[in-house]
């Protein structure tokens, strides 16, 4: 992944953790936007303490960048617990999962990422941990093997899954809170921005806090890394300061357009119109006319390019709707996908291409 691909990828490297961790919320009260999901959770949250007992698990879904992580965090700091973490794709065997649980202790959090790719006799497992508190640990292969029953803490369980889909219906059904992350608005990313910059001490204008977080695409984790880039423009380039001038440049050095685009992004809007007259195309055809792998495009930039308007999937293919057209400054040609109802036959709907 390229420099400008990485900076509007909403998924985080290894290297930006840490840098992440610096300006994370730890109280709900200081977690900006999500707001029926924060009203709700401080409900349960509240509830459990004056009873004395962990609140019901929780399941928290949505694109990547939006806070899951931060939330389950959050969780254990209002609680006054602590937390481990792991993930889905890190628990192979049933014991790796029995380990992590016997290890607990009353009232901690146990955080699962990416909790729809944990293995199945692992996910079994965790059945009964989370209705009963209660591990099998089988002891022996064939006629011979011996479950062995562990008690486990009572704790709470935060699951976070980019992709709920793939949940299957007894794990959905044992959370007793399921919750779904939105994008967030230019305004709550701005006020996001504000509070980053005052952490880091990056001096910045409302109007270039506003300019960052129109192209964004909606993800604090993209906002975040974003000003990281401009503030270091400015102070390379400028004075220290972060301006709408200074912003503009910084983001048309790092290839990130008014939109929120990249380079990949608009190599996929061009191959469509230039090459394709604005498709439909399959996507492997159109994966190797910009030299990526089919799901780098499917999984990196058709979620952002769709929910911006800009592409369509149809059952013949991918598709550029007229705002791709005049935002990479062409004329959409009459009748096309997105276009204003033309008279005369539906081109699509009789088989002929546009």
């Amino acid at each position: 992944m390229s420099d400008a691909e990485g900076l509007v990828s909403a998924w985080a490297t290894d290297a930006e953790h840490d840098a992440e961790v610096s300006v994370r919320p730890k109280r709900l009260a200081d977690f900006i936007a999500q707001h029926r999901v924060r009203d709700q959770l401080e409900l349960l949250l509240k509830s459990a303490m004056r009873r004395g007992s962990p609140p019901d698990h929780i399941l928290l879904s949505g694109p990547p960048g939006l806070g899951k992580t931060t939330l389950a965090n959050i969780v254990a700091a209002e609680l006054g617990s602590g937390i481990r973490i792991t993930s889905g794709p890190a628990i192979e065997r049933s014991g790796d999962l029995a380990a992590i649980l016997t290890s607990l202790t009353e009232g901690d959090v146990l955080f699962i990422d990416e909790i729809h790719r944990i293995a199945k006799p692992a996910e079994e497992l965790l059945y009964s941990a989370m209705e009963d508190f209660r591990v099998d640990v089988v002891v022996g292969k064939g006629p011979g093997a011996t479950a062995i029953p562990l008690d486990v803490e009572p704790f709470t369980l935060v699951g976070a899954t980019t992709r709920s889909g793939l949940l299957t219906g007894p794990m959905r059904d044992r959370f007793g809170f399921v919750a779904h992350l939105d994008f967030y608005s230019p305004a709550d990313l701005e006020a996001l921005l504000q509070r980053s910059a005052r952490i880091l001490g990056v001096p910045i204008t409302d109007d270039a806090a506003a300019e960052v977080a129109g192209r964004s695409r909606g993800t604090p984790r993209i906002a975040n890394r974003l000003l990281r880039r401009v503030r270091d423009f400015a102070e390379v380039r400028a004075d220290g300061v972060v301006t709408l001038e200074t912003a503009r440049a910084a983001l048309q050095v790092y290839d990130v357009d008014d939109l929120g685009l990249d380079r990949l992004d608009r190599g996929v809007l061009t191959a469509l119109v230039d090459l394709f007259r604005g498709g439909p195309v399959g996507l492997s055809t159109l994966a190797v006319a910009v030299g990526e792998q089919p799901d780098t495009v499917e999984e990196v930039c058709e979620p952002f390019l769709v929910r911006a308007g800009l592409l369509a999937r149809t059952p013949r293919g991918r598709v550029a709707t007229e705002a791709a057209w005049k935002h990479l400054g062409r004329t959409p040609p009459s009748g096309s996908f997105g276009a204003p109802p033309q008279s005369g036959p539906d081109l699509f709907s009789s088989g002929q291409q546009a």
